[in-house]
This record gives structure tokens, C-alpha cells and sequence, in this order.
């Protein structure tokens, strides 16, 4: 199984990115999927998710800036982020969830002030 994320960088306060992951697994749309961030020196949060059956959350921090949406004819989740603020830097990762648990490799999102 692989998740491979994709689109982080660095950008400035204001700025939007929109991150990736294209998930190696089936039947993909059986999976919730979730998008996770670390920040330096913290814990693991849960940033965004969202189920098979298309139900989203979010975590507070990011509700009305952020969006998570997923492809099923792709494969693919998506995390698009709009507004950015320092406090979203972190190294993002995509998270799938079905019976087993399994993690991407991450992708680093860098905002400057």
C-alpha cells in the first residue's frame, strides 16, 4: 500500500497550497481518508477528514479556510488550503482508514510571515 502526498512548499501568510495524495489502495472509496500535520516540537493533529461516504470535519483552526474533497475515479484526496497562516506549517500527512490504518510519507507546507 502507498500514499503518495504531493504539493506542499513554501508560501507566504495569505497564500493558498493544495495538497495531494493518490492512495494505492481497493477499493479506494471504502477508505475515510484524512489529512494530518506535525508541527515542529508538537503532536500529530488531525487537520481534516473525510468518509467514504463523503462527510468531511475538520479540525477548528482550519474550519472555512480549509477544504479536503476526494477523486474515486482517481484514487485521490485533496486538501486545499486557502488563507494561510504560520501556524499551518508543519509536515503534512495523508491517512487512509478502512480496516487496516496506513500513512503517506508526508509533505512539508512552510508559511513565512
Amino acid at each position: 500500500v502507498q500514499l503518495q502526498a504531493c504539493g506542499g512548499g513554501l508560501v507566504q501568510a495569505g497564500d493558498s497550497l493544495r495538497l495531494s495524495c493518490a492512495a494505492s489502495l481497493s477499493p479506494f472509496s471504502l477508505y475515510n481518508m484524512a489529512w494530518y500535520r506535525q508541527a515542529p516540537g508538537k503532536q500529530r493533529e488531525l487537520v481534516a477528514m473525510i468518509t467514504s461516504g463523503g462527510a468531511t470535519n475538520y479540525v477548528d483552526s482550519v474550519q472555512g479556510r480549509f477544504t479536503i474533497s476526494r477523486d474515486n475515479t482517481k484514487n485521490t484526496v485533496h486538501l486545499q488550503m486557502n488563507s494561510l497562516n504560520v501556524e499551518d506549517t508543519g509536515v503534512y500527512y495523508c491517512y487512509a482508514k478502512r480496516i487496516g490504518a496506513y500513512w503517506g510519507q508526508g509533505t512539508q507546507v512552510t508559511v513565512s510571515s
